[in-house]
């Protein structure tokens, strides 16, 4: 890891602030926030901002960022993320996500991770390596098409505004599996984050759960191609 200050107090307050928000709901995900280091998935000069509720800019085209750190687990406990589960993120970013899912699903699990900008991808893949997370299958490509090679995923979660869910994402999204993404133009006015759920039978169910702002989705299914 990165020699710098201890940021071990502003974790723990920040997971203590979300507790009392209603953000952090289980144990699970508490645990997880508090064992993954953001800081070590910041930019360098922005290393003192890693505990705001803020988003930051990472390596990328100008759009890319860290979501603020209260939204992971908005999107993660929905999600019920279980040991020995196979997850799916679209838009890997820093790669903090990737990091928080490997937790969550532990050794017998799996995480895909996939980013569409070669320079956010690079920068995910260090900060992934250099804090332990190796095991995470980190993929270069359009993550709107999903990644056949390891479907289906009991989750997934989308980082970025999309028209709707990817048809292929519904696709590789296992029996019981749910889905989560933020569905609408990246706008000032932000998108609508909904929960799909696909029950035993094959019915899939959608529940909007709160307003988010996003940058948009690339690619072939999100709202400009490459």
């Amino acid at each position: 890891m990165r020699q710098m200050e201890d940021f071990t107090p502003q974790r723990r307050a920040m997971v203590t602030r979300y507790k009392a928000a209603g953000y952090i709901k289980t144990k699970r995900v508490e645990e997880a926030m508090l064992r993954v280091p953001r800081e070590e998935f910041m930019t360098q000069r922005l290393l003192e901002y890693a505990y705001l509720d803020s988003p930051s800019p990472i390596p990328g085209d100008g759009r890319q960022t860290i979501s603020a750190p209260y939204m992971y687990p908005v999107t993660y406990e929905p999600l019920k993320l279980k040991e020995g589960e196979k997850f799916l993120e679209v838009g890997a970013g820093s790669g903090y996500g990737a990091a928080l899912a490997r937790e969550l699903v532990g050794d017998k699990g799996l995480v895909v991770a996939i980013e569409i900008n070669e320079a956010t991808y690079e920068f995910a893949l260090d900060n992934l390596k250099r804090t332990g997370y190796s095991d995470v299958k980190l993929i270069l490509g359009d993550g709107t098409l999903g990644y056949p090679d390891d479907a289906p995923y009991d989750a997934i979660s989308i980082t970025a505004a999309s028209p709707d869910f990817p048809p292929p994402l519904v696709q590789q999204l296992s029996p019981q599996g749910r889905m989560i993404a933020p569905i609408g133009e990246s706008t000032f006015f932000g998108q609508d984050l909904v929960l799909l759920e696909r029950a035993r039978n094959g019915e899939l169910t959608r529940r909007t759960l709160m307003q988010v702002v996003y940058v948009p989705l690339l690619g072939e299914h999100g709202w400009t191609r490459r």
